[in-house]
């Protein structure tokens, strides 16, 4: 079984507990404004990799592994490739690596295979609004919804992440209504705001490419973290 990678980092230290490799899967159907990595949206892109091959890879770092570290499986949005998803989860958690899928549930759904192998979903909350999420993501809201579910009936804990961006989901009101969004969730244990930056914006211009969010300013980081502090400490003092 083949798939696409777009990269594979050896040392992540924020896409889940401990020590992690992040594997980048290539193709994403969202095309959020802020997305730092427009270069992984296309589903013909990266490089075609054996999940063999990759599973062979990926063990080479079972030493960093040793504190609760482990294979995050990232994007792009990895649930479009779900057949090769599900094999090498299936190959890392017989292998007794610590599996964990960072998504923003943009799939095709049928995620049965995929969660039966996965011990931990980061899950990138873009908006709780139907029409919010599809201004600021292009998408149609009922996909995430359908991936919380099933989450929900496969029991696998989750990371919920949030990024705010100046004028758009910087707000109080947003933040209320994101909070009681979050509640309705399963499992959550814990909540991260991430300050929008803009890093990516270099690769569109590159790929010949407007920015829609040129001007904004990065988020301030002390003003995000004091936004956490507020609306989701609920959450975060468990850790």
């Amino acid at each position: 079984m083949t798939g696409r990678m777009h990269s594979l980092e050896s040392m992540g230290l924020v896409d889940g507990p401990g020590v992690r490799a992040v594997v980048f899967l290539q193709g994403c159907p969202l095309r959020c404004r802020y997305c730092h990595n427009p270069d992984t949206q296309a589903v013909t892109g990266g490089t075609e990799i054996t999940a063999e091959e990759l599973t062979r890879r990926l063990l080479r770092f079972r030493p960093y592994f040793a504190d609760g570290g482990g294979v995050t499986f990232s994007g792009g949005e990895p649930l479009m490739q779900p057949e090769f998803l599900a094999e090498m989860l299936r190959r890392l958690q017989e292998n007794g690596i610590h599996t964990c899928l960072d998504t923003a549930g943009a799939g095709r759904g049928d995620y049965e295979a995929i969660l039966a192998h996965t011990d931990l979903v980061l899950f990138d909350v873009k908006h709780e609004d139907p029409d919010g999420y599809q201004a600021l993501t292009g998408g149609d809201i009922r996909q995430p919804r359908a991936f919380v579910d099933a989450v929900g009936r496969a029991d696998v804990p989750m990371w919920v992440r949030h990024v705010v961006v100046p004028g758009l989901t910087d707000s109080d009101a947003h933040m209320a209504a994101l909070r009681d969004y979050i509640k309705t969730l399963p499992r959550v244990e814990r909540v991260d705001l991430l300050p929008y930056h803009t890093l990516g914006i270099g690769k569109y211009a590159a790929l010949g490419r407007s920015y829609s969010l040129s001007g904004v300013p990065e988020m301030d980081k002390a003003r995000c973290a004091a936004l956490e502090q507020q609306w989701f400490s609920s959450w975060n003092r468990r850790l």
